[in-house]
């Protein structure tokens, strides 16, 4: 951890050792009405939540949880075949009150705390982009976070994330089979369907979530394993 890019340490007791070396990002939303009550959790014991930082809607940065040590911000989850995300991930809540408390807009001074400490993670870390995800990317069938406001547009200009593509041609797979198996293929779980669908559309095409698969989010994995396989999504 880069001290200059954290503005309070407020230790969390929910944590543990980790089982995997760290090779993932994960970033989320609190989901509860205040940043208050959104950090009284993931320091309460009862809570069995926490992460190893959280990121205040005025910029503030606060770690929780020392980077070495394994937070518990993913709960039940699988990215790549990693199913014990949390041993293998930092996990960064950005203070938001979610789809059930009113899910707004991350504020620039959020964003500009976000990036700066994101990149450093990445860095030290040596993190694929494609292993910078959301909760909702790794948990389809339970969470939304950071959803569709947040802007993956830009962390893939900065070079944070993977850049968002634009389909070249709408692709229909021959049946749903394919596009699942093709989905689980790039990284997720795909044991609800139409979850995972959600999920995606969400992360790639937030602009119109329906869970059906269509011509245009076909083309849009399409290129993302493309990048992937001629090895630009490292």
């Amino acid at each position: 951890m880069n001290r200059w890019l954290v503005n309070r340490v407020v230790q969390s007791p929910n944590c543990n050792d980790r089982a995997l070396p760290i090779s993932m990002v994960v970033l989320h939303y609190t989901g509860m009405r205040t940043s208050g009550e959104a950090l009284a959790r993931l320091c309460d014991p009862s809570s069995q939540v926490s992460a190893h930082y959280l990121i205040e809607e005025d910029g503030t940065v606060i770690n929780l949880v020392p980077e070495e040590k394994r937070a518990w911000h993913a709960g039940r989850s699988y990215w790549s075949g990693t199913t014990d995300v949390n041993s293998a991930s930092i996990g960064i809540e950005l203070v938001n009150p979610g789809h059930e408390f009113g899910y707004r807009p991350f504020p620039e001074p959020q964003m500009d705390a976000l990036l700066p400490l994101l990149a450093d993670i990445i860095d030290r870390h040596d993190i694929p982009r494609a292993n910078v995800v959301g909760h909702s990317d790794v948990a389809p069938a339970r969470k939304q976070d950071p959803g569709e406001y947040f802007d993956w547009v830009r962390l893939g200009q900065l070079g944070l994330a993977l850049e968002v593509p634009k389909a070249r041609m709408n692709l229909f797979y021959d049946n749903p089979g394919a596009f699942y198996l093709a989905l689980e293929r790039f990284g997720y779980d795909i044991t609800d369907g139409r979850a995972a669908v959600t999920a995606f559309q969400r992360r790639w095409r937030p602009e119109y979530i329906d869970g059906e698969i269509d011509g245009e989010i076909g083309g849009i994995l399409f290129e993302l394993l493309l990048d992937r396989d001629i090895g630009r999504a490292r």
